[in-house]
């Protein structure tokens, strides 16, 4: 009876080594299928990646820049343009 027991007990060990095999194959199917279809989901939200933004948000920043510099520029000569010109001395032929 002992070796009966020896074997029942081998080959439900068996079995579980195999039970578990498949639910490691399973599980890593059902990992695969997520992800192909995570990856499709995404696809479709046409995001945008982390470098593409970072290039854009630096481009934004300079025109910024350049456009806050061009008022200041227009503000500065729309006031030289303002100030009343100083009278050009009359010469005797007019």
């Amino acid at each position: 009876m002992t070796q009966g027991s020896s074997r029942i007990l081998d080959d439900f060990a068996k079995l579980m080594t195999d039970a578990a095999g498949v639910a490691q194959g399973a599980r890593r199917e059902v990992e695969t299928a997520f992800r192909a279809q995570a990856e499709r989901f995404l696809a479709d939200m046409d995001l945008v990646k982390r470098e593409e933004h970072d290039v854009v948000k630096d481009m934004a920043a300079k025109a910024l820049d350049a456009v806050e510099a061009l008022e200041a520029r227009v503000a500065e000569l729309e006031k030289a343009m303002a100030k009343p010109r100083a009278a050009k001395p009359k010469t005797s032929g007019d």
